[in-house]
């Protein structure tokens, strides 16, 4: 009888071995996902607190340079559409059209990492520190530094495993499901750019 009712339950969820109708692999990039998401959001949160707190505030055009930061902006959404091009050919088994997208995505991480290298490089030369700056509070810098850098760091990571399911794919060893994974990191990191954006850049 109970295997009976085993039986009766994965057929009325029918979701087979798997509650969620997805790989495990996949599940765990969700988890990831949503984790990560919430400690972005843990920053964020931070930042706009202080900064509502604080009686002064630096002004962004005098601290940025917009086209600059533009620039940044633009080729990291368009390396998003690189990449779900990327998945949907190796979801078609296009192996050659995948890799060649997953190769331009990740040139566009490089291409992103160093345009914000320039940034940095340019705010610290005018005397950003972490703690301290010279357009007004220390919290500023301190925030920028941090969460950008963060930021940054998840897009390097990021470079780092497209350039490796690239290679992979051209030994014959990446699946689509591995491409299409890459693909929700990478979606994921040009989804928080744009928070960053609007909260640093634009409010």
């Amino acid at each position: 009888m109970s295997q009976a009712y085993m039986t009766s339950s994965t057929i009325s969820w029918e979701g087979g071995v798997s509650p969620f109708g997805m790989s495990w692999q996949k599940l765990m990039m969700w988890v990831f996902l949503v984790t990560d998401a919430l400690l972005f959001a843990g920053f964020l949160a931070s930042y706009l607190f202080i900064r509502l707190a604080s009686g002064t505030w630096p002004d962004q055009g005098d601290v940025f340079n917009m086209p600059l930061i533009g620039l940044m902006t633009f080729i990291l959404i368009t390396s998003s559409a690189t990449m779900a091009t990327a998945v949907g050919a190796a979801h078609r088994g296009d192996l050659k059209t995948a890799i060649r997208f997953v190769s331009y995505t990740a040139l566009g991480g490089v291409l992103f990492l160093g345009l914000q290298a320039t940034e940095w490089t340019q705010l610290i030369h005018e005397g950003a520190r972490l703690s301290s700056n010279p357009w007004g509070p220390s919290a500023f810098s301190s925030f920028f530094f941090m969460i950008t850098g963060f930021h940054g760091t998840h897009v390097l990571i990021g470079v780092g495993i497209l350039i490796t399911t690239a290679l992979r794919a051209r030994a014959g060893k990446a699946t689509s499901e591995g491409v299409e994974l890459v693909g929700l990191y990478w979606h994921f990191v040009d989804l928080i750019w744009v928070f960053i954006f609007t909260t640093f850049y634009l409010i």
